[in-house]
């Protein structure tokens, strides 16, 4: 089924469309485990953009307080060639719990986007996009999607997702249909058990179709990244060496492009804490960054950009990026007040995108930050859809 977008309708209709969706395409029933692991709110931050070869999409939240129901997910995007956003949220929806997006690493245009579920929702709803967000195609997945920006993934047809239990889906339908790739603790059991698994956080599909996941590791000196071939995971992370290779390290993205899978990772805590990238065109080989010294301040948004580029704001007000050409990374000028998301355009631009409320404000970075557009969204508060 295809929607064009319309303005957003009531939780009621919301409930009703989905559950209609449900009677007609949904599996397996969702699972205890997984229904009570879900959480209200995001546990770690999905605001994120994405660049593909067609263009930039942002993931930010926007309206009023999370405990009031009043915060209401929203994408944007923008063409390649162009230089302003648009508002392309999949509409009549519940949005609250959170959108995870993933673009296809294989270079189309589609544009994959699920639901976290919210208003007592135990799965979560998907929709896809071919035409820059003019018009989507629904689907299910029948349990609920994990909490982290890159907890779906595709390339083609394949589709991956992490479930907030741990369990791995895998679907060879573009959606219409999912199967188990692992089952919660199959990792930590197998290849995980020497890093020590305390948490998987991102899935990912190589240029090949390879599933890989990502994960945090309690064990010094392991970079928790598996590839899955042939029934059973093999650790596949970058080696490690100097103060990396000493600090317990956590897999932060692991997000597939056209030019391979891109990796954030952050290896020590507090004080100590440093981030690194990695980059690989076959889950195999690694090229790995310089770290980047966080001096406490948490990851409050990331994202990638063209060429193999990731970004990173923290908590503190720095923005850093860092590309695959160069491993080191680069402090931008601090972004405007409000800013959530940084995004990159396909031709290098660098967008900062602030929200205040319902209005979402674009700067270009040209030597400073210079206003170029504003979008006021028409949030129904109260409405909780």
């Amino acid at each position: 089924m295809s929607i064009s977008p319309a303005p957003r309708q009531r939780a009621a209709l919301a409930c009703a469309l989905l559950f209609t969706v449900a009677v007609a395409g949904c599996g397996s029933a969702t699972t205890p485990e997984a229904a009570s692991s879900q959480a209200t709110e995001a546990a770690v931050p999905l605001a994120t953009t994405v660049t593909t070869a067609n263009g930039a999409w942002a993931v930010v939240v926007m309206g009023g307080p999370a405990a009031e129901e009043d915060n209401f997910w929203q994408l944007f995007t923008v063409p390649a060639g162009g230089s302003r956003w648009s508002l392309v949220t999949p509409p009549a929806v519940a949005d609250n719990g959170g959108l995870v997006t993933t673009a296809d690493s294989g270079g189309a245009s589609q544009l994959r986007v699920a639901f976290r579920p919210s208003q007592s929702l135990t799965f979560s709803p998907l929709a896809s996009t071919a035409d820059d967000g003019r018009t989507w195609t629904t689907g299910l997945l029948d349990a609920p999607i994990a909490a982290d920006p890159d907890a779906l993934a595709a390339r083609g047809t394949g589709m991956l997702a992490l479930l907030t239990d741990g369990a791995i889906e895998r679907s060879a339908s573009s959606g219409a249909t999912w199967s188990t790739l692992a089952r919660p603790g199959a990792i930590t059991a197998s290849a995980g058990s020497r890093c020590r698994v305390t948490a998987l956080t991102a899935v990912s599909l190589t240029a090949s179709g390879t599933p890989l996941a990502g994960a945090a590791c309690s064990a010094a000196g392991s970079v928790g990244i598996f590839a899955y071939a042939q029934g059973t995971w093999r650790a596949t992370g970058p080696a490690l060496t100097g103060s990396l290779a000493s600090q317990p390290v956590r897999v932060l993205r692991l997000t597939g492009t056209a030019a391979g899978t891109t990796a954030l990772l952050t290896a020590g805590t507090g004080s100590n804490a440093r981030l690194y990238a990695a980059w690989t065109s076959d889950g195999n080989r690694w090229t790995i960054s310089s770290p980047f010294q966080t001096r406490g301040a948490q990851v409050r948004s990331s994202g990638t950009g063209p060429a193999g580029l990731a970004w990173v704001m923290l908590g503190d007000g720095q923005a850093v990026t860092v590309s695959g050409r160069s491993t080191s990374w680069r402090s931008l000028p601090a972004p405007p007040a409000g800013t959530a998301v940084l995004g990159v355009l396909p031709g290098g631009a660098v967008d900062a995108l602030a929200v205040a409320g319902g209005t979402l404000t674009f700067f270009r970075l040209t030597g400073t930050w210079s206003k170029t557009q504003e979008i006021k969204v028409p949030i129904q508060y109260g409405s909780s859809s």
